[in-house]
């Protein structure tokens, strides 16, 4: 029986320690890009309702504009509001690795759901306003609007959540910190909803 060499085992033991090593890298790594393509979808799908909700809003003022002409005050804060959410809808992903622009963005979007609560409070004056069946569609429009807003930002923090914790815990977080990958932004309550609303008889 013929022997092996003296240095097959040494490099067989090699070769099997580097595509051990390369497997742990592989399998962490695209893991870890799965990730973080569950957080940039989950962030398309905040982008798409904040978009369907800018959408919505013209049709919803123009109608609340010809029974209550005279709530300019208002309609002039929605319209502000909006032109600065205009150009905030689809944004590259990269704000989610910025602490600061994701805040502004947030705020920007919350300013713009205060000012349609405003509207909406107006348009309960106007019994004949809410009689009205294209109004109270537009309306029943944006409140699952809003409803899916709210659900796609809780799948988003999800999602960020998942991709931040496996970013963190070891020994991914070396191969982590070796392909760049950074925290994503989380999606705050805003401030209005930290103090308990005050309700007057």
């Amino acid at each position: 029986m013929k022997k092996f060499p003296k240095w097959v085992i040494p490099v067989l033991i090699v070769l099997f320690c580097v595509f051990g090593l390369y497997s742990c890298y592989k399998n962490t790594y695209n893991g870890i890009v799965y990730s973080d393509e569950n957080v940039d979808a989950a962030w398309a799908e905040v982008q798409n309702q904040y978009q369907r909700r800018l959408d919505l809003i013209p049709n919803l003022v123009s109608t609340v504009k010809a029974y209550a002409a005279h709530e300019s005050e208002v309609f002039t804060q929605v319209s502000e509001a909006r032109s600065k959410a205009g150009g905030q809808i689809n944004i590259s992903d990269e704000i989610l690795n910025d602490p600061e622009a994701f805040s502004r963005y947030q705020q920007i979007q919350d300013n713009l759901g205060s000012s349609l609560q405003r509207l909406l409070m107006v348009t309960e004056q106007y019994p004949q306003l809410q009689a009205d069946q294209n109004f109270l569609a537009l309306q029943d429009q944006l409140e699952g609007t809003e409803n899916r807003i709210t659900v796609a930002r809780q799948r988003y923090n999800t999602a960020a959540q998942s991709y931040n914790s496996k970013i963190r815990s070891f020994p991914t977080s070396i191969i982590a910190n070796l392909c760049g990958a950074e925290k994503k932004q989380y999606f705050a309550a805003s401030s209005e909803a930290q103090s308990a609303p005050k309700v007057e008889f």
